[in-house]
């Protein structure tokens, strides 16, 4: 019998000690995937929830660090007066929120314009990033929590212009892999549907077709609308050709009916997610830099983490004083006691696993950062596009040791502020093209170039994918014509027919 029983304790421990740390772990890849704005937010939270977790004032020492109050508190007495506790952090974290903070700009493509100009201006003051606007949204609706995980990992997913390229199969694949959540294509597809009616009409589109077949949708039943769908449904490739004559003649109208149907297509969208946070004109994503990257002069290159209004946390010395002198009088406890000490440990594990994930996500951050301005040093030196490397996410896991997940949900979302300009970690990786010859080039120095074709042709002569290749290839980049096509829709550069004016 006594056997059994000791068969039973050690089943339980074991299983406790595995949920532990997988708990933890989930609690460092969340931690890690977050923006700093959002890590804010959720110290917020955990401050609240938890009042073993304290605010350093910098003057406590290193290990268990006395609280700024001197106030010494049984475990009892938090206990009973665990709400009082929650009360007065909440008022720390309202004074907390009253700090001003600095927003900046995502520098964005325009064709025609000087990118250089674009990328070292920036903008300064209190704004809402496109992230942001849809999550307000999302709270205006209801989801399960299920449906908002699904919901948040689509909104992280779609690109400047507001559009989903990812298939819904990486969607399955990334939410299983990188998040441990096993979500069907029809659960993702009826969540999207629900993303799709956020305003901007059009955010959420999978295409650009579907983008405007959205906006049409919101307007009221006339012959107009329906004009308009029968456009984008059944001539759509009329329709981004420019073929108007075809158009009017396959619909039966009349100049008058035609030239009116026309305006109102042109006041469509491509690109809704460039709508939200208009700034001096243009259409900009206001943004919060996780890297502060200075470069000096001599080619030295150096940054910090922006660490925002994120405070050093401690773990609260009466909570730790008083789980030290219980566990050593565990055999004279009453009842009472007994809680007590069970709501201690259980407050005081959590703050210290939080301050753990706290310090493993500025370790991450460093490292991935450190590992991209190794391969990527000439590009911070002069701020030349075509001189970022072929780099992807095994590389700098290579260098890091981290695992290719971590380094995913570090770039997915995070920012750096350098001297030529603001960009997500992603703008600096890139596949490499390989010629048929073997050469290995980097796509985005054909990328570059392309651009660099498209602006500078005669706007009265576009030039179309063919001569474009012709002329990557006197440059040194000799690519195929469907190459030539598939970078130029990645850039967001229309047909040679739409560029012409």
């Amino acid at each position: 019998m006594a056997h059994s029983q000791i068969q039973v304790q050690s089943q339980e421990q074991t299983l406790k000690q595995t949920q532990t740390f997988s708990q933890q772990q989930l609690l460092q890849a969340q931690l890690v995937e977050l923006p700093v704005a959002q890590l804010m937010e959720r110290v917020r939270a955990e401050m609240d929830d938890n009042p073993a977790l304290e605010v350093s004032t910098g003057d406590e020492p290193t290990d268990w660090k006395t609280e700024e109050s001197g106030e010494e508190l049984t475990a009892e007495e938090d206990f009973a007066t665990q709400h009082e506790r929650e009360e007065r952090q909440s008022a720390l974290d309202d004074a907390l929120a009253g700090i001003g903070r600095d927003d900046e700009e995502l520098p964005v493509y325009h064709g025609g314009q000087n990118s250089q100009e674009e990328r070292e201006e920036m903008v300064y003051g209190e704004t809402t990033s496109f992230y942001d606007l849809l999550k307000e949204q999302m709270g205006e609706i209801e989801l399960t929590p299920r449906e908002a995980d699904i919901m948040e990992y689509l909104i992280g997913s779609l690109d400047d212009d507001g559009l989903l390229r990812k298939s819904t199969d990486s969607i399955c694949d990334e939410l299983a892999i990188y998040h441990n959540v096993d979500v069907t294509h029809a659960e993702i597809e009826q969540v999207l549907r629900k993303l799709q009616d956020f305003d901007p009409a059009g955010i959420g589109a999978r295409s650009l077709q579907e983008c405007l077949l959205l906006q049409i949708h919101r307007r009221e039943d006339s012959r107009l609308r329906e004009l308009m769908e029968k456009v984008i449904s059944q001539y759509f490739e009329e329709f981004t050709k420019k073929h108007w004559d075809k158009i009017q003649q396959a619909l039966g109208l009349s100049d008058i009916q035609a030239d009116a149907l026309m305006a109102e297509l042109r006041k469509l969208n491509p690109k809704p997610g460039a709508s939200l946070g208009e700034s001096v004109g243009r259409s900009m994503q206001q943004i919060t830099p996780d890297f502060i990257v200075d470069t000096q002069d001599d080619g030295t290159v150096t940054f910090h983490l922006n660490n925002g209004e994120v405070p050093e946390l401690y773990v609260s010395q009466s909570f730790a004083d008083t789980l030290k002198e219980y566990q050593n009088n565990r055999d004279n406890m009453s009842r009472q006691m007994k809680e007590a000490l069970l709501y201690t440990k259980k407050k005081v594990d959590a703050a210290q696993g939080f301050i753990e994930a706290i310090r493993v996500r500025r370790h991450t951050l460093t490292v991935t950062m450190q590992a991209i301005i190794q391969i990527q040093h000439r590009f911070f030196e002069d701020g030349d596009e075509a001189s970022l490397r072929p780099m992807i996410l095994k590389d700098v896991a290579e260098r890091t040791g981290l695992d290719l997940s971590t380094i995913s949900r570090v770039s997915n979302s995070k920012y750096a502020q350098t001297r030529w300009g603001m960009f997500p970690l992603r703008y600096f990786f890139s596949d490499s093209y390989v010629t048929e010859s073997g050469e290995e080039l980097s796509t985005r120095q054909i990328k570059v170039a392309l651009r660099d074709i498209v602006e500078g042709e005669d706007k009265k002569r576009p030039l179309s994918d063919d001569d474009i290749k012709m002329e990557l290839t006197r440059q040194g980049f000799p690519i195929a014509r469907r190459t030539v096509a598939k970078y130029r829709e990645q850039l967001g550069i229309p047909i040679a027919r739409l560029r012409k004016v």
